[in-house]
């Protein structure tokens, strides 16, 4: 299976989702969206194929988004769209794509819509387990 994972190092939830397709079975490349981020198109792209609106797409913890005015509702997607390529660390992450599908893998567990089953349970950073099935974390 071919995976593409947008990902920053610096973030438990993106090094988690990356740690799971790894256990998966799965390398896949690894783009670090900050110093490489994607084209306005590649972008659009990603977020529709999550079934996201831009406005979702966007980061705001961390990140310039109230210094910008992008909480401002008037806002056009083309301006939030120039905001994020303005300001990489606008674009939330990680997303993920693979041949199941696009998601945005916040949190984590959610890569698993669109992996193979896991070998079995999973544990994350902070302790928590994970099994192989989408939304089925357990303390």
């Amino acid at each position: 299976m071919n995976a593409v994972i947008y990902h920053n190092p610096k973030c438990g939830t993106s090094r988690n989702t990356l740690a799971l397709i790894r256990f998966a079975g799965i390398e896949p490349e690894v783009i670090d969206y900050l110093a490489h981020p994607p084209s306005r198109a590649r972008l659009v792209a990603l977020i529709t194929a999550a079934g996201l609106s831009v406005r979702d797409a966007i980061r705001q913890k961390g990140t310039p988004y109230d210094e910008l005015g992008l909480g401002d509702a008037a806002l056009s997607d083309d301006a939030l769209l120039d905001a994020m390529l303005a300001h990489p660390i606008l674009i939330n992450r990680p997303f993920v794509q693979t041949d199941r599908g696009t998601r945005l893998c916040r949190p984590s567990e959610v890569v698993l819509d669109i992996l193979p089953p896991l070998p079995g349970p999973f544990r994350k950073e902070d302790g928590e387990l994970v099994t192989g099935h989408a939304g089925s974390s357990m303390p």
